[in-house]
């Protein structure tokens, strides 16, 4: 059983490894295509909001209070907001919207 476990850890690795040091040995141009580069831009912000977005909603005992807090944090994050203010806001929101509809 044991042994399993180190060849997992061991392919899980060389394939981190492999993933990271391709791209680096094989592309060694700059890249002048225009759609890719935008693509490639645009991955880890794309990443991150895939990994981000479903725990948003999860976080809280209320899904309308976290959908709530997502709305809030959004609107004042396009109002330019400081990140301190708008995380203030989504716990606010959450706090609040939770004991509204958790305790009535």
């Amino acid at each position: 059983m044991t042994h399993n476990i180190y060849v997992y850890i061991l392919l899980s690795g060389l394939v981190s490894y492999l993933i990271r040091v391709l791209p680096l040995t094989l592309i060694r141009k700059p890249i002048r295509n225009v759609w890719l580069r935008s693509f490639l831009y645009y991955v880890p912000y794309a990443t991150l909001a895939v990994m981000t977005f479903p725990a948003i909603l999860y976080a809280s005992r209320s899904p309308i209070a976290s959908f709530a807090a997502l709305l809030a944090g959004g609107a004042l994050a396009l109002r330019g907001r400081s990140l301190p203010v708008v995380a203030a806001v989504c716990c606010i929101t959450v706090f609040l919207l939770e004991s509204i509809l958790l305790h009535s």
